[in-house]
C-alpha cells in the first residue's frame, strides 16, 4: 500500500514516514503544495495524509484540485486548525478524516488503514479470502488457522491483493503500490515474489491472468 505524506515540517513528516513505514506501507514524502497537488495528481497512492499549512500552496486549495480534477483518494486532515468550522471546510472540501495537532503517530496510522480499508470496501482490519487471513493492524498471516511467516515485502504484495480481490491487478500497478520509491526491481522480481508467496499460502490462491496481472478471486 502507497501513503503520501505531505507536511512541511522535516521532523513531523519524517516520524509520520517512519511510522508508516513500520507499519507496512509504502511512503513517499512532499514538503510543499505544489510538489504535493503534482505528485497526487500524477500518482496513485493509496492513502494521503495531507497538512493544511503548506508553503508554496495552501493544503486545502491542494485538495480541492484534487478532488475537481476527480482523484478519489483517501485524504486525512493533518491540521493545527483546530475550530469546527475549519474541520467542516475540509471535510466540505473532500477530505475524509481530520485530526487536530498535537496527535498520536499511532492514532494517524490507524487511521490511514481504516480509510484504506473503507475505500476498499472492507469493514474489518482482518482480510481473508481462500482459507487465507491476514491481519493488517498486527501484520500476521494465517492459511487454514496456522501462522504463516511472511517477510515484509511478501506481506504487502498479499495485503494489496486480498484489498483488491477480485480484480486483475497489474503488473505495473503491483510494483508502483508495493516497492519503496528507492527500489528498482529487476525485470522478474515479482514473478520471482509472487512464486514466494504461493508457496506459502497455496499455489491456487494467486491467479496469473497472463498479458494482465494477477488475480486472488472472490470466491
Amino acid at each position: 500500500m502507497r501513503v503520501l505524506v505531505v507536511e512541511d515540517e522535516d521532523r513531523i513528516r519524517r516520524d509520520l514516514a517512519v511510522q508508516l513505514k513500520n507499519a507496512g506501507y509504502v511512503v513517499e514524502e512532499a514538503a510543499d503544495g505544489e510538489t504535493a497537488w503534482f505528485r497526487g495528481d500524477t500518482e496513485d497512492f493509496d492513502a494521503i495524509v495531507l497538512d493544511l499549512g503548506l508553503p508554496k500552496l495552501d493544503g486545502l486549495q491542494v485538495l480541492k484540485r484534487w478532488r475537481e480534477s476527480g482523484r478519489d483518494v483517501p485524504i486525512l486532515i493533518l491540521t493545527a486548525r483546530g475550530s469546527w468550522t475549519d474541520r467542516v471546510e475540509g471535510i466540505d472540501a473532500g477530505a475524509d478524516d481530520y485530526l487536530v495537532k498535537p496527535f498520536r503517530m499511532e492514532e494517524v496510522v490507524a487511521r490511514v488503514r481504516a480509510l484504506i480499508r473503507r475505500s476498499a470496501g472492507r469493514a474489518s482490519p482482518v482480510l481473508s479470502a481462500r482459507g487465507i487471513t491476514l491481519d493488517t493492524r498486527r501484520a500476521r498471516a494465517s492459511v487454514d488457522g496456522q501462522a504463516v511467516p511472511l517477510s515484509p515485502l511478501e506481506f504487502r504484495l498479499l495485503s494489496y491483493l486480498l484489498h483488491h480481490r477480485g480484480r486483475v491487478v497489474s503488473r505495473a500497478e503491483l510494483v508502483e503500490h508495493i516497492y519503496h520509491e528507492d527500489v528498482e526491481p529487476d525485470s522478474n522480481a515479482l514473478e520471482v515474489l509472487v512464486g514466494r508467496v504461493r508457496r506459502k499460502v497455496g499455489s491456487d490462491v494467486i491467479e496469473t491472468r497472463r498479458g494482465h496481472g494477477y488475480l486472488v478471486s472472490s470466491d
